[in-house]
């Protein structure tokens, strides 16, 4: 049974965390006066295939979709395992990926634990051993830092997050209602595949405009991007002071306002699903989730840039002589 571990600030967050694929399972805010919980739980937790949504799981090694489930180096090239069955592209690091493994505790604290995975080369069909660490750490009251570092042996592009569902309401109803801002002038189209059609395109004058906050459901299926996808589930460009920590990369405020979670990254592109295909999967109690009862925003890189290097962002190309090193950081305020 994979074991699950509770990290706590005294008057503030409350997190539980699994060994399997260093899985965030819960999130408890305090808001007043009572304890809320926003992070969409998963199901049977010891079968991986069970969390086909990848609920709270730590997704690598390339986060996103990769065209073709292929990637390319100079005059190298590599094949991956298709993802999911039926693809010929890769979703998310392929069937085995970090979400369905149990990782090794390196350490751990009342309010840190720090987890271990060694990745061996042609894992996936990637290339070279990665070695992979992924820290979660309360920093204060209500605030969870998760780090992520690797190293590999040969270059391999490198890009993990977190896949935690947000619903800030704490009680599963549509999460459309909540408003969103993300901080990026481009996104990416997609294809039916929700593969990339072409470089990052100007957000302005699209539903993909969320410089100012704006319910999720104001522009819901108000253009063909989002008749493609069902709703959102694309990538955006995030500004490049994002990636030093200053402004956050999105806010997601619930529906009554009474609380805001502010995303900070050093990512360069952020994904934002709002999770209609949700209906497809089951909670704890073994009802299936409303559709959009959370919504996803997960730092990353653009998807398929592994194939990509003119695109406006670092590589994501790992070198052996480099390090990966990333911070997600999650702030939670209550009013």
């Amino acid at each position: 049974m994979a074991r699950t571990f509770r990290l706590q600030r005294p008057g503030g967050l409350a997190i539980v965390v699994s060994k399997r694929g260093a899985s965030w399972l819960s999130c408890e805010v305090p808001v007043a006066g009572q304890r809320r919980s926003v992070v969409l739980r998963r199901a049977a937790i010891d079968e991986p295939r069970a969390n086909s949504a990848y609920l709270g799981a730590t997704i690598g090694r390339y986060a996103n979709r990769i065209r073709d489930a292929r990637i390319h180096w100079g005059d190298q090239a590599w094949n991956l395992v298709p993802h999911p069955a039926g693809s010929s592209h890769q979703l998310h690091g392929g069937p085995g990926g970090f979400h369905a493994h149990d990782w090794d505790v390196a350490a751990m604290d009342d309010q840190s634990l720090h987890f271990h995975w060694r990745s061996p080369s042609g894992d996936q069909g990637f290339p070279g051993t990665l070695e992979a660490d992924v820290v979660y750490r309360l920093v204060d009251a209500m605030t969870l830092e998760i780090e992520t570092l690797a190293r590999v042996d040969a270059p391999c592009p490198v890009a993990i997050t977190n896949h935690a569902y947000f619903n800030l309401d704490g009680d599963e109803a549509d999460a459309r209602d909540h408003a969103l801002r993300i901080r990026a002038a481009r996104y990416m189209p997609v294809d039916k595949t929700l593969l990339p059609v072409g470089p990052p395109q100007p957000v302005a004058h699209t539903s993909f405009d969320f410089h100012h906050a704006k319910r999720i459901r104001d522009a819901w299926l108000a253009d063909a991007q989002q008749a493609i996808a069902g709703g959102y589930d694309h990538a955006f460009l995030l500004e490049a002071d994002c990636a030093d920590l200053g402004p956050a990369a999105c806010e997601l405020s619930s529906s009554r306002g009474d609380l805001r979670l502010s995303i900070h990254s050093t990512l360069p592109a952020l994904q934002f699903y709002a999770g209609q295909g949700l209906a497809r999967v089951r909670s704890p109690e073994g009802r299936p989730y409303p559709a959009c009862a959370a919504v996803a925003l997960e730092p990353g890189f653009l998807p398929d840039s592994p194939n990509h290097p003119e695109w406006p962002q670092p590589s994501c190309w790992l070198q052996p002589d480099a390090r990966y090193q990333h911070l997600i950081r999650y702030r939670f305020d209550a009013f």
